[in-house]
């Protein structure tokens, strides 16, 4: 049976790929912008990969022979190489250099000198040998914005080694992960990664923004554990107010009841009633609307200290009917339910929601996640495949020894 909902997902899988080309080829905010990719691993290189989405032309300084350190991290392997390196970088130009090389680190200056933004997270103070240190680099070309990342920051943390899950365990973070009576627990991604790289995008799109006003660049810092501790938000705010640190909780809010993982006939149903209308209906629709009005769950602050009673309540009730019988019951009177699925399920919500979450790669069969901002006038930049180690090199060089222009490969306007 053909439903409204697959016939609208059907006309948007047809028409998406028209109007995404008619917005590809307009111009993007970071047009013309040049980005110095000195960075490795994730964090720096999705910061980057952002930019190039939005226009930029990154170019991409990898050391040579082994190149980004996560070009060897695999399984899983790709055409090209590892599904990790794949995944940050996306529509660049890689070129080898050899820092301690004389020739190599000239080239590497001409590149900065001809850059808008330069990425780097390298150990601090390590660059300043070669000159590309945020003080040199900025003294010698004024208008550069310098985005520098590092685990622990330049001062007590300098020496120390970033790496999220080391920042995951150090921050706090693993502590609030997991079941309250197993061990603490990694994130399932690097997020901290993930969430320093997009603090770094705001970072230098605000120094490119303060500088179309003053004319000058600025040296801007991020790094993951002062990342990590501002994403903390209401688990910060708990220890800021009580002076204790809170604990691993599962997958219970300890603010909010009933906001969690319940039990029904076959499996699990993640629950969030963030108000006393959506408790209501739930309780209704369980069957049990007397329970809305027990002066035990009349209110969250009553419902989170009696949560024990209130979940034996709900499973009992939620027992009776499979969690995707629920799902569609809960979610069609206003109470947001969802059942606990896989990455290839969301992938598939995703597209059945018209949000188009996989972006195709040019010249290619494959797809990559899409940039995840949508622009009314605009569309990020086709996806190029992530580039070989050093597959531009001769490229690049002969456009940083020729006149400034745009970085195009041969054959193009």
């Amino acid at each position: 049976m053909i439903t409204s909902v697959s016939v609208r997902t059907a006309l948007l899988s047809l028409t998406f790929p028209i109007i995404y080309n008619i917005l590809a080829a307009m111009s993007r905010p970071l047009d013309g912008l040049v980005v110095a990719d000195l960075s490795r691993v994730l964090a720096g290189p999705l910061a980057t990969q952002t930019l190039a989405d939005l226009g930029a032309t990154v170019v991409k300084v990898e050391r040579p022979g082994s190149g980004d350190d996560t070009r060897s991290w695999g399984p899983p392997w790709t055409a090209r190489g590892s599904a990790y390196f794949d995944s940050a970088n996306r529509s660049k130009w890689s070129v080898a250099l050899d820092l301690d090389d004389p020739d190599d680190l000239a080239v590497c200056h001409r590149l900065v000198g001809r850059a808008d933004v330069l990425v780097e997270n390298f150990r601090v103070g390590s660059l300043a040998p070669y000159g590309l240190d945020p003080a040199s680099t900025t003294a010698r070309w004024p208008r550069l914005v310098h985005c520098s990342i590092t685990g622990f920051g330049s001062a007590g943390g300098a020496r120390l080694p970033g790496y999220d899950f080391v920042v995951q365990a150090l921050g706090g973070l693993m502590s609030l992960t997991g079941e309250p009576d197993a061990d603490p627990q990694k994130v399932g991604v690097a997020l901290v990664d993930v969430l320093t790289s997009k603090d770094a995008v705001v970072g230098i799109l605000a120094a490119l923004r303060q500088r179309e006003s003053t004319g000058t660049g600025r040296v801007v810092e991020v790094n993951l554990l002062q990342s990590l501790l501002a994403s903390l938000v209401n688990q910060a705010g708990t220890y800021l107010a009580t002076g204790v640190s809170p604990s691993r909780r599962g997958n219970e809010h300890p603010s909010i009841a009933p906001y969690e993982t319940l039990r029904c006939a076959d499996g699990l149903l993640a629950v969030a009633c963030g108000n006393d209308g959506q408790f209501a209906r739930l309780c209704q629709a369980v069957g049990m609307p007397e329970v809305a009005a027990d002066p035990r769950f009349a209110d969250n602050p009553a419902r989170v200290a009696s949560r024990r009673e209130l979940r034996t309540l709900l499973e009992s009730g939620l027992a009776t009917a499979t969690a995707t019988e629920w799902e569609s019951r809960l979610t069609s009177v206003g109470v947001p339910a969802g059942q606990v699925q896989d990455v290839a399920d969301g992938f598939a919500l995703a597209t059945a929601l018209g949000l188009a979450p996989l972006v195709p790669v040019e010249g290619t069969d494959d797809s990559l996640v899409a940039h995840p901002v949508t622009y009314s006038d605009f569309a990020p930049a086709p996806a190029r495949r992530p580039p070989a180690l050093a597959e531009h090199d001769q490229m690049v060089r002969d456009w940083l020894a020729g006149p400034d222009r745009p970085l195009r490969p041969k054959g193009t306007p």
